[in-house]
């Protein structure tokens, strides 16, 4: 069971960073689940690392990887490998109709991510702007797109990668090897209805209407 009034460093994260091409109100920011992830290459050693990050809005990790990665071929390929990987972990743990909130370092991964969430509300399911998707990372982009439609609300928020928690996971792997083999787990978060007053998070609180 999860702790209540326990807080969720990557709710708190997702609160105070920018969503892209999406407007953040206070609501918005009641997500069942975060999932942090980060991808990272080494030219000099051809090899790179996948990190992720899961937990409820309760604060109860679900999952945490470090993996050791020598497929990706530059830095675009491991942030977006990551995201599938991480969405992939949760969907296998979450109920299809799960609100997520993901964290990443990558500017246009995470605006390609809201724009495509924004299209499964469109009648036309067009994005309202024209992805902007590497040609070498489209296979893990499908997947990526797959999960967005599967889940019931997803959006993304862009941190500083000296910030994001699943960075040193995908960078120094071999250090972090214990937490693949951490026990699996299927938390679901408390009663949403015991957190949504709508009460604006920090980020927002002392804003102009503005702003």
């Amino acid at each position: 069971m999860a702790v209540h009034g326990r807080p969720s460093q990557l709710r708190a994260l997702f609160d105070e960073s920018p969503t892209p091409h999406i407007a953040h109100p206070p609501r918005t920011h009641h997500r069942d689940f975060y999932v942090a992830t980060d991808g990272s290459y080494s030219l000099e050693s051809g090899g790179g690392g996948l990190g992720v990050i899961i937990e409820t809005r309760d604060g109860e990790r679900v999952a945490r990887l470090a993996i050791p990665d020598d497929s990706v071929g530059d830095n675009n390929i491991a942030e977006y490998r990551a995201l599938h990987l991480g969405l992939d972990v949760l969907a296998a743990r979450a109920p299809a109709d799960a609100r997520v909130g993901v964290l990443v370092d990558h500017d246009d991964l995470a605006a390609n991510v809201n724009s495509a969430a924004l299209a499964t509300r469109r009648s036309d399911h067009k994005p309202p702007r024209k992805l902007s998707v590497p040609r070498p990372t489209r296979h893990h982009w499908r997947g990526i797109r797959a999960r967005i439609c599967g889940f019931g609300e997803l959006r993304a928020a862009v941190l500083d990668s000296d910030v994001n928690p699943a960075h040193s996971l995908a960078n120094t792997p071999s250090e972090y090897a214990h937490v693949n083999h951490e026990r699996d787990r299927c938390l679901l978060p408390t009663n949403p209805r015991s957190s949504q007053a709508q009460i604006p998070p920090p980020s927002r609180r002392d804003r102009h209407a503005s702003d």
